[in-house]
């Protein structure tokens, strides 16, 4: 069974104002999409940057056999948001932009406007597997990539980059944290008996203080002393599988020059401890993944083929 986690970044069909400009690029597109998900062959595939939900009914229309799609209810701005492809058909279980109550409304931008919800929602559903049921969620946090009033991505002076840096710091720190809180709702304290995993684009590499929010207690990550000793820790703990990927793969981004993986699979208990393997691109490739080098302006890859993230999977024992 593999799992995994795709940004397909600006999927759109043509006419919008963040997607191809015409067909021809459209088909190009989804045909460098449906590849890759194919060569994968997912039982189920975490994706963020839905923007039309009939594009993605058209990328799955080339796909061979039968796919079910879930879509969460909560778009951005842009109208992106997450959801999940599956063999089986999935039962959605959440579908939730709530942060917690006890966080403060976050602040957003100079004008002290504030965000009250997660600005793309999560989604979890659970699916039948060989092995039991499994329940996922799929999020897309807020980006590292900084906008400026008036539509800018410039920002006028080091000041106003720092302080929208933190914006969108508190913004990210804010949404791991609701993450964290529907991760414990289904987990329930039985990690040690339910397959569960948390995937999706979590903006920001393994050490990063927001990806470590979604772990749970510390001490028994993948390839320490702890990972085979059993504690308390582990009925709510999740284990983050990048460890096991390999080193030369361990990217599935590159900002300015710089590889940087920031889309990620977290598991329960019971299911890391059946993993077998983990990458990034596509399982069994010689080389690393071939990703287009990214800057500050996301609009300059309007309609370009594929996607500027690599998928991220991870293989198990049924």
């Amino acid at each position: 069974m593999l799992l995994g986690t795709w940004n397909l970044e600006n999927l759109y069909r043509p006419g919008s104002p963040y997607g191809p400009k015409d067909k021809s690029a459209y088909e190009a597109k989804l045909a460098a999409l449906a590849s890759v998900i194919a060569a994968l062959d997912p039982a189920l595939l975490g994706v963020q940057e839905v923007g039309d939900p009939d594009a993605l009914r058209d990328l799955t229309d080339l796909l061979d056999g039968d796919w079910h799609t879930a879509l969460s209810s909560h778009p951005d701005g842009r109208g992106i948001r997450v959801g999940f492809l599956a063999r089986a058909e999935p039962a959605v279980v959440a579908d939730t932009a709530a942060l917690p109550a006890q966080l403060d409304p976050v602040q957003t931008d100079d004008s002290g406007a504030t965000a009250t919800a997660a600005g793309r929602g999560f989604l979890a559903v659970t699916v039948p597997t060989p092995a039991g049921p499994l329940t996922a969620a799929v999020a897309h946090l807020k980006s590292k990539l900084l906008g400026y009033p008036g539509g800018r991505f410039a920002p006028r002076d080091e000041g106003e980059r720092a302080r929208y840096g933190a914006y969108a710091l508190f913004r990210r720190a804010a949404e791991a944290t609701a993450l964290r809180a529907l991760a414990d709702e289904l987990l329930d304290g039985r990690g040690e008996t339910r397959d569960v995993v948390v995937l999706g684009d979590l903006n920001d590499e393994v050490q990063a203080a927001t990806t470590q929010i979604l772990l749970g207690p510390p001490g028994s990550e993948i390839g320490t002393a702890g990972y085979d000793r059993a504690d308390r820790g582990d009925a709510v703990r999740l284990w983050d599988t990048a460890p096991r990927i390999p080193a030369e793969q361990r990217y599935s981004r590159v900002d300015s020059g710089r590889r940087e993986l920031i889309d990620h699979l977290l598991l329960s208990h019971r299911l890391v401890h059946r993993l077998t393997a983990a990458g990034t691109g596509l399982p069994g490739a010689a080389a690393p993944p071939d990703l287009p080098s990214v800057g500050a302006d996301p609009a300059v890859r309007r309609g370009a083929p594929g996607s500027d993230h690599a998928p991220v999977w991870a293989r198990f024992e049924d």
